[in-house]
């Protein structure tokens, strides 16, 4: 298994939680005072509607109309004061959320590529997705929920109290069996959630490898390794979540036992104090409505501890990300563009994939790599680009080992259209760049046309829920921002390989213009890449089988030749 990202302790991620908090103490304060005040209000119903019974009981019509007037006013205030409180309540919790969000962003950008490469995508998607959309949920539904809930409690119990202190006593028998169950639950539910979140992003992590590595496991004959792996780990995740499922139905059983005798409790106390002339028939009653009015809320609160349960699991994953070592790297000079692999081994699950690779690309040069599916050609522009390190031997840049902060540039074919206007998507490469200078960008890859052919052209919203844009439409952005970000070294991973063959053929020019006057390895999808290329590498069982100029390997009539007959041949 990968060794998957760290998960922070209870204490680290409520010590995480209260700092969020604290950095908005007047909006804290505020929330928390309307919330007590509007709950408060909101109580004092019950005792009026006692003073109501006993009135009718007494048949005093005089009686009633104070009571009556009081329960209207406690029903303006309770409601003005519950809203605002509702507002701000929300307003904290959405804006500690966002700050989770920004802090776990940036802490995921930070982290080594040779760290997220160790414990695979999976996880930190899983995390990304998965768990702050559990969290996020909790904020917005569990939380106000809970808040409310508890004060409700705490002050119906006080009332009670004040009615009687044996309405108390009667009321919170229930108790003992209430938080057995919530102990009990917490003590078993937090471990299996906290396993199921694990056994989530490693099924997740698991996928995704088998996926994006599927070449590679077609090549060497990993396919039913891969197929138990991702079944081993989908059978985790499942009784995990069976497991979950047995655990809440155990938990609701419980609390209905409590509620029983709570309810029976506070009603035959009601009954013989009323009977010894102790409390009136109001008295009792207020006793019963705030018994009732806590029933729901109790049940609630305990209710919630399910959801509670997961949001927490998932908060100490966002939080444990925050406590992984950083590698925030500046940019680091390099005496020359020169890139040299020595004795370059790599390899996957225990099976090599590079063996000994030794390649010099010159500054300036443009160096096309081909070969056969599986020979390690992707593998090797991502170890260049420094997603990966290698298992042996060394990657230089100017001399200096390749590390992140490193001026190389990596374009592959999964480009990813990030949500927003075309100008912010090209200005991910360069935030200053002005209007002038993106559509500079644009018209040297080819793409100013149909960008401003766009409905609002650079302001047009693409990517999730925006204007939909071709495969090759994606490439021309990703290879503008290649040109924005101007880095020395380039390296493009099969960068057209997802555009059909007249797309192919558009942007092969547009990378062109994009290399120009760079360094570049490129992987090639389409022969015509090599052949325009300075040198070809020609990659076969891991290891540079051939090397040289595109007219010298086909004089040779070695391996490149019988590619470029195979690849040129009519079809």
């Amino acid at each position: 298994m990968s060794a998957l990202l760290p998960t922070a302790a209870p204490r680290q991620t409520w010590r995480a939680v209260w700092d969020l908090v604290r950095a908005r103490p007047r909006l804290a304060v505020v929330a928390g005072l309307t919330l007590v005040l509007g709950t408060g209000v909101g109580l004092l119903a019950a005792p009026l509607l006692g003073l109501v019974v006993d009135a009718v009981i007494a048949a005093d019509p005089g009686a009633l109309t104070w009571p009556v007037v009081a329960l209207g006013a406690v029903a303006l205030v309770s409601g003005v004061a519950t809203a605002v409180s509702g507002a701000k309540v929300a307003r904290l919790g959405e804006s500690v959320l966002a700050d989770l969000r920004e802090r776990f962003l940036g802490a995921a950008l930070d982290l080594p590529l040779a760290r997220v490469e160790a414990a695979g995508a999976g996880d930190l998607t899983a995390r990304a997705s998965r768990d702050v959309g559990v969290v996020a949920d909790a904020v917005r539904t569990a939380l106000p929920t809970l808040a409310r809930s508890a004060v409700t409690i705490v002050l119906s119990l006080v009332g009670m109290a004040v009615l009687d202190w044996r309405f108390l006593i009667a009321g919170v028998l229930a108790a003992p069996v209430q938080l057995h169950t919530v102990r009990w639950y917490a003590r078993n539910a937090r471990k299996v959630y906290a396993e199921q979140r694990i056994a989530v992003g490693a099924q997740q992590q698991q996928l995704l490898e088998s996926v994006e590595g599927a070449r590679t496991v077609r090549a060497f004959g990993l396919r039913d390794k891969h197929t138990d792996l991702v079944a081993e780990r989908s059978t985790t995740a499942v009784d995990l979540a069976v497991r979950g499922v047995y655990l809440l139905t155990r938990f609701y059983s419980r609390l209905n036992l409590a509620e029983f005798i709570g309810l029976t409790a506070v009603l035959v106390t009601g009954f013989f104090l009323v009977d010894a002339g102790e409390v009136t028939v109001g008295a009792a009653t207020a006793a019963a409505l705030y018994f009732h009015g806590i029933f729901n809320p109790i049940n609630a609160v305990l209710g919630l501890a399910d959801d509670l349960q997961l949001a927490a699991a998932s908060l100490s994953r966002l939080v444990g990300l925050l406590l992984e070592p950083s590698e925030r790297a500046e940019p680091r000079p390099h005496p020359g563009a020169d890139l040299k692999l020595a004795g370059v081994h790599f390899g996957y699950d225990g099976t090599p994939v590079l063996r000994g690779v030794d390649l010099e690309v010159l500054a300036g040069e443009r160096v096309a790599l081909v070969g056969a599916n599986g020979a390690g050609k992707t593998t090797l522009a991502r170890l260049v680009a420094g997603v990966a390190e290698p298992d042996e031997g060394s990657i230089t840049l100017g001399g200096v080992p390749v590390r992140p902060g490193c001026p190389v540039h990596l374009v592959s074919q999964e480009v990813h259209v990030f949500a927003g206007s075309v100008a912010e998507d090209l200005r991910l490469a360069r935030a200053g760049a002005t209007d002038d200078e993106l559509r500079a960008a644009l018209r040297a890859v080819g793409a100013l046309d149909w960008v401003q052919a766009l409905p609002d052209g650079l302001a047009t919203r693409v990517g999730d829920g925006g204007h939909p844009l071709t495969a090759a439409e994606g490439q021309h952005l990703a290879l503008a921002r290649l040109v924005l970000a101007d880095p020395p070294v380039v390296i493009l991973d099969e960068a057209t390989a997802d555009a059909g063959s007249a797309g192919a053929r558009v942007l092969e020019r547009a990378a062109d213009a994009a290399l120009a006057g760079r360094t570049a390895l490129v992987v090639a999808h389409r022969l015509t890449q090599a052949a325009a290329a300075d040198r070809v590498v020609v990659l076969a069982d891991g290891r540079v089988a051939e090397a040289g100029p595109h007219a010298d390997l086909l004089a040779a009539g070695g391996d490149y030749a019988r590619l470029w007959a195979a690849w040129s041949a009519p079809r």
